[in-house]
């Protein structure tokens, strides 16, 4: 049943036939202000998307009546700063990397280019200052499993870890565990030796038998007494600096079926000059050897 329409006695204006505790709602107009900038925006809507990219379809988009654009002035701006960067890395390109760290106006713009070098391409896996992450080397201590000499992380920044390049720095841990060599109760005595190692557990028993056979199986790449060996890419056992945790369920997950982090090789993707400022960052971070 259509509402009764009626006036209000006081303004003459029609009600909307909606009533609240006797008061009533009156069918006023909207302001014409409001109604015509209300249209207003509606036509500029219809406007700017034929004007300007817009609808979006199954592989593309539509680009706009004008083809308007921020693309070409993005790139435009990243050549421009990359050969800002390229003018000041001159100073340093064709410099030994020993000479440069000796020289401190070199070094200042060395640790500035290597910081942001960092920060664009090393920070999401290495952290912030070179804190490092599980599975992550930190770069600020004096843990290396390569070297940290200035020639040691420069040939590692170039051609990386297991990165496929010919040139890389390669090292492979055996599947103890997986491939049958140790049995689960010598990886668990393993486990306890190694924990000796960590300074987290006094020798014992177990230890014992783990040693004998970490020395059968071990030594070869992580030293007699678990100091690592650079030549190979055995990592020192000592300290408090680990990869992978310094639990005893780590150390057996890690024996038994190993993990081996790849390093890409960025002589591919930055210059040189970047590479050596990288290096000498790096180098500076706290865990640089001479």
């Amino acid at each position: 049943m259509p509402t009764k329409i009626e006036k209000d006695a006081v303004s003459g204006r029609e009600t909307t036939g909606h009533e609240w505790d006797g008061l009533k709602e009156l069918n006023n107009p909207l302001p014409s202000w409001w109604f015509w900038t209300f249209v207003a925006t509606v036509v500029w809507s219809i406007g700017f998307c034929i004007v300007y990219p817009s609808w979006p379809s199954l592989h593309s988009y539509f680009p706009g009546l004008w083809g308007y654009s921020t693309r070409d002035g993005v790139t435009a701006d990243v050549a421009a700063l990359a050969a800002q960067r390229a003018a000041v890395l001159d100073t340093i390109k064709d410099v030994p990397i020993e000479q440069a760290r000796q020289d401190p106006a070199l070094m200042a713009v060395a640790n500035t280019a290597g910081r942001i070098a960092f920060a664009n391409n090393c920070q999401p896996c290495h952290g912030a200052g070179g804190a490092g992450r599980p599975g992550y080397p930190a770069l600020a201590s004096d843990r290396w499993i390569w070297g940290g000499t200035l020639s040691d992380i420069q040939t590692s920044i170039t051609y990386g870890i297991r990165s496929g390049h010919a040139e890389a720095r390669v090292s492979q841990m055996l599947r103890f565990g997986i491939d049958g060599v140790l049995k689960p109760e010598e990886i668990a005595a393993v486990a306890d030796y190694v924990l000796t190692l960590y300074g987290k557990a006094p020798p014992s028993q177990a230890s014992a038998k783990g040693q004998a056979i970490f020395a059968e199986n071990c030594v070869a790449c992580h030293g007699e007494t678990g100091e690592g060996k650079r030549e190979v890419g055995g990592p020192s056992l000592k300290g408090a600096v680990h990869l992978y945790g310094d639990t005893s369920a780590a150390i057996i997950a890690q024996v038994t079926n190993p993990r081996m982090g790849v390093m890409p090789n960025w002589n591919t993707r930055l210059d040189p000059a970047t590479i050596k400022a990288l290096a000498l960052y790096v180098h500076a971070l706290g865990g640089g050897e001479k």
